[in-house]
């Protein structure tokens, strides 16, 4: 699952709607919506993230963040290390070969390092 199809579906849930009746309501296949839901779509288009955002009353703030979270949601990355240090190199490859096993902590613990790495300043 994507952060993005993850987001969707807890939205689409508390509103109480079936993924049809929503994907009636934003003119989308079903089967579209489920494999976004599922992880099996990339990153959908901003018109998508609009009508989404407006089929559930998302403003302003939560709707950037919503975005934010659709920029995240493609499942299928490249990390493009030329010209980098041989030791980022391996650990892209070592991280790429692990990451299914990962746990949840884990992952946390790895996001507050790239959210300190990303804002230095930032008090976290």
């Amino acid at each position: 699952m994507t952060p993005f199809g993850d987001a969707v579906r807890r939205l689409r849930q508390k509103k109480g709607v079936s993924q049809k009746q929503m994907a009636t309501a934003i003119g989308v296949s079903p089967a579209y919506l489920s494999a976004l839901e599922h992880g099996k779509r990339g990153a959908p288009s901003f018109e998508f993230q609009q009508r989404v955002a407006g089929y559930f009353h998302v403003i302003w703030d939560d709707a950037d963040e919503l975005f934010g979270i659709a920029a995240l949601s493609d499942p299928k990355v490249v990390l493009d290390t030329a010209g980098l240090p041989s030791a980022h190199t391996a650990f892209a490859n070592r991280l790429a070969g692990c990451i299914r096993g990962l746990s949840g902590e884990t992952i946390r613990i790895l996001e507050d390092v790239l959210e300190k790495a990303r804002f230095p300043d930032k008090e976290l």
